[in-house]
C-alpha cells in the first residue's frame, strides 16, 4: 500500500511540475481565446450582450481582495451592488454565497424569459425559482428605468403577429414616439411585450391595480420582499463553488 501510496505521490508532484501559467503565450498565443470563443461564457449570450457595470464589480472585486484575499465572493458583492444600484428602498442582503466554476452562455438563455414572450412564459420561469406572479409584477417594472433596446421590441413596433403589424397593445401616441424616436423611449413606460402581458390575466392585473391605488411605502415594502426572495435563488454555500479571485472567471 505505501508503495502505492508513493508511486501516486510521486506523479502528482511530476504532474504539477509539468503545469504552467501562459504556456501558450509564445508559441500560440490565441490558444486562450479560440477556447473561449467556442465556450462562450454567460455574460457573453445575447440577453447579456448590453449589460453593464462589469468594470465596476471588477473594480469592486480587486479592493475587497487586497484587503481579504479569496473571502468575499463576487456573488457577494454583485448581490449587495445590485441592491445599492436601484437607490430605492433598503432590504437585508445575506451574504457567505460562494461563486459557481461553470460559465456557459446557454445558462443565461434558459434562465431569463424573453422579452417578446407572452405571460405565460415568464409566469413559468419564475415559477421554477420559486417565485410567484407578485414578484413578476414588482420586478417587472425595473424595465422602466432602464435602457432598452430595439432588438428586443421591434417585433412589438413592427412585425407583431407576422403581418408587419403593431402589438394592439400598446397606446397609440406611445408606439408614434417610440418609431419617431427611432425606437429611443424618452418617458418611463413599458415597452417589452411579457411586460404588457402581465395585464392580460385578472390576476396579475387585479395586483397592479392594488399597487397603483397603494402607497409607496406598501410598495416599497413589497418590493423588498421580492428582491429577497430573487436573492435566494440557486445560491452556492458551504463547500459548493468556489471564491474567485477575478469575477471575470479566474
Amino acid at each position: 500500500m505505501g508503495i502505492v501510496l508513493g508511486f501516486l505521490g510521486n506523479i502528482a508532484v511530476s504532474t504539477q511540475a509539468q503545469l504552467e501559467m501562459g504556456y501558450y503565450s509564445k508559441s500560440c498565443p490565441e490558444a486562450e481565446k479560440i477556447a473561449r470563443e467556442f465556450n462562450p461564457a454567460e455574460r457573453d449570450s445575447p440577453p447579456n450582450f448590453t449589460v453593464r457595470g462589469f468594470d465596476f464589480i471588477d473594480r469592486v472585486k480587486s479592493l475587497v481582495e487586497a484587503e481579504y484575499a479569496r473571502i468575499v465572493s463576487c456573488a457577494d458583492i454583485i448581490a449587495l451592488a445590485a441592491r445599492d444600484a436601484i437607490g430605492g428602498p433598503f432590504w437585508r442582503v445575506p451574504t457567505v454565497r460562494r461563486d459557481g466554476v461553470i460559465s456557459r452562455a446557454s445558462e443565461a438563455l434558459s434562465n431569463i424569459p424573453s422579452p417578446s414572450s407572452k405571460l405565460n412564459a415568464p409566469q413559468t420561469f419564475f415559477a421554477n425559482k420559486g417565485l410567484d406572479l407578485k414578484d413578476l409584477v414588482l420586478s417587472s417594472g425595473a424595465h422602466t428605468i432602464v435602457a432598452s433596446h430595439c432588438s428586443s421590441f421591434r417585433n412589438h413596433l413592427y412585425n407583431f403577429t407576422g403581418g408587419e403589424d403593431q402589438d394592439p397593445s400598446l397606446e397609440s401616441g406611445y408606439a408614434a414616439n417610440l418609431k419617431a424616436k427611432k425606437c429611443r423611449s424618452l418617458s418611463n413606460d413599458t415597452i417589452f411585450r411579457s411586460d404588457s402581458a402581465i395585464t392580460t390575466s385578472p390576476a396579475t392585473k387585479l395586483f397592479i391595480t392594488q399597487v397603483l391605488q397603494g402607497s409607496l411605502d406598501n410598495f416599497y415594502a413589497q418590493f423588498v420582499m421580492a428582491m429577497e426572495k430573487m436573492g435566494r435563488i440557486d445560491v452556492k454555500t458551504g463547500l459548493a463553488g468556489e471564491i474567485r479571485k477575478h469575477c471575470a472567471g479566474e
